[in-house]
């Protein structure tokens, strides 16, 4: 199976991107985490992405705040399906990371989750990968009729407090 890549561009954005990382661990598949900054290295950004399908990544996640250009610098070097995930910062809340993420342009698509969407980003691109794997389209399809059984269970249990009121 393809590994996922996630590009942070800041050692502060760990803890928007665990999720990511928990969930892509879940479904084991093989995860590469880093620290590369669109407008500090962006060589080694480049290299990354310019060698991403030669080192086996099917997928790349990129984790940025504030200008957010760390996606489609990435998206610039590869072909290889870009996740954004636009991290929220101090000034605009991550508005400003979810325009520069989703406003590319023609030709250098990057995705986009929302803001601090980590879990999501993950999701996507198990998605992604599931294309060609059926055992990982089978684990989605689990985690998707698990989701809706505890909804129902939650409905349930409502309904009875419902009848309390």
């Amino acid at each position: 199976m393809k590994k996922v890549a996630i590009i942070m561009g800041s050692d502060s954005d760990l803890p928007i991107v665990t999720p990511a990382i928990k969930q892509l661990k879940e479904l084991q598949i093989e995860t590469e985490v880093r620290v590369m900054s669109a407008h500090r290295t962006p060589k080694e950004a480049q290299v990354f992405a310019e060698n991403a399908i030669t080192n086996n990544f099917g997928v790349i996640i990129a984790a940025a705040g504030m200008a957010a250009h760390l996606g489609g610098v990435l998206a610039a070097s590869t072909t290889l399906p870009v996740i954004g995930i636009p991290c929220s910062a101090k000034v605009l809340d991550g508005m400003d990371a979810m325009l520069a993420t989703v406003m590319m342009p023609p030709g250098i698509p990057v995705a986009s989750v929302g803001v601090n969407a980590a879990k999501n980003a993950a999701l996507l691109a198990a998605e992604i990968l599931a294309v060609g794997d059926e055992s990982l389209m089978e684990k989605l399809q689990n985690m998707r009729k698990e989701m809706a059984a505890a909804v129902i269970e939650k409905d349930k249990a409502l309904q009875e407090k419902i009848k309390e009121i």
